[in-house]
This record gives structure tokens, sequence and C-alpha cells, in this order.
């Protein structure tokens, strides 16, 4: 006859589980050792990944900032195709070159801006539409400018109704910038070319509540004149 099996106490059920739950846990580690180090290592190498490529954009910075201050004077003194290709054979590095090399970090993107600009004045307006609106900086100021430079790239190309978005939008991207009282008159003279003089109206309004301190104020009344 079979002894009857003895019952265990609650205190002895809850040791075997710890018992149990050990040697799993065990076995796991064991069985998936090389796994769990392997994703150990790959965590310490996004971490390591992550401080080179800061470290990495500040020395970028640096240099497009360096690189930048060597080309502007000829940029400032309207030498453009000159700032856009540099002059090989010296440290004067192109702007197209600094944007291309540098672009992602804020220095190399504002280089992108005065390389837009330049293609412009040179009447290179698909390029300089193109480089306008690749700007990816934060800059805010910079990123109304950009949007402003795709606005006249576009008025070049008399699409108007983007013209007019491309002002509006940049004269609203910081209440800051003492460029937005041009920008708004910029995107109204746009939709009267579109003969939209409803909203033309709208901007033109905003100027002369908003901005009676500035020198597009005393220019606002004239186009008021076209709409009312």
């Amino acid at each position: 006859m079979l002894a009857k099996k003895k019952k265990l106490s609650k205190k002895q059920i809850k040791e075997d589980k710890l018992v149990t739950t050990f040697y799993q846990a065990q076995s796991f580690y064991e069985q998936y050792q090389t796994k769990i180090i392997i994703g150990v290592a790959a965590v310490a190498v996004v971490v390591l990944a992550v401080l080179f490529y800061t470290s990495k954009v500040k020395e970028n910075n640096l240099a497009a900032t360096t690189q930048l201050s060597r080309v502007l004077p000829l940029y400032n003194a309207g030498a453009y195709q000159e700032s856009i290709d540099g002059r090989p054979g010296t440290n004067v590095v192109g702007l197209a070159e600094i944007a291309e090399n540098y672009g992602g970090t804020e220095q190399g993107e504002l280089a992108r801006v005065y390389l837009a600009n330049a293609q412009y004045f040179l009447g290179n307006v698909d390029a300089a539409l193109e480089n306008y609106e690749d700007y990816s900086g934060s800059n805010k100021d910079l990123v109304a400018s950009a949007l402003a430079g795709a606005a006249a790239c576009y008025e070049a190309k008399d699409d108007f109704a983007k013209a007019a978005k491309n002002f509006y939008k940049a004269a609203n991207i910081s209440k800051y910038n003492p460029q937005n009282a041009e920008y708004l008159l910029a995107a109204g003279i746009n939709y009267l070319k579109t003969n939209d003089k409803k909203t033309a109206k709208e901007v033109f309004e905003i100027i002369k509540n908003d901005y009676k301190t500035t020198q597009t104020f005393s220019q606002v009344e004239r186009y008021l004149a076209q709409v009312n």
C-alpha cells in the first residue's frame, strides 16, 4: 500500500517555487548568456555612438564656422560665384562644399542659406530654391530667411500663390524677427498678383495694426488703396 503523501505547508511551497525560479533563471542565463552579453554590449555601443556623434557634430560645426569666416568676405564683396566655388589651392573653401560637407550642423546650414542667396543673385533660381527648401537648421531667423528666399524664387518663376504662402509663413516663424513686416508686405503683394484681394487686404491690415513703427508701415496705405 502506498504511503499517503504528506501535505506541503504554504512556506514549503513558497520555498520550492523560489528554488525552481532560481534554477530556471540560471538555466536561462546559461542558455542565453552569449545573447545577453551581446545585448549589453550593443547598448554600450549605442551609448558610445551617441557620444561620438555629439562630439562629431560639435567638431564639424566648428570646422564649418572656420571655413565660413574665410569665404564670407567674398560673398559680402559681391563675388558670388567665387564664394560658391571657393579658391582652389587655398584654404578658402566654397559655400557649396561647406554646405555639402557640414549639412546638418547649424553652421553648415547657415552656409546653405548663403549658398542659396548667392545662386539667387546670379540668377540660378532653381538651384537657389532647392537649397532654400533643403535648409534644416533650427535657428528661427534662418528658417524664416529660407522660407522668404524660397518665396522670392517662386515669385521669380511667376508662381505668386506659392510666393505669397511662403512669405506669410516666414512672417509667422518668430514674432521677434525684424523682417516680419517686410515679409508680410511681400506676401500681400503676391496675393494681389493672384487677384486674391480679400487675403491681401487682411495681410496689409496686419501691417497697419501691428507694425506702426516700421518703415514698411508707411508703404502699406498705397496697397490698401488697391483692395478697398
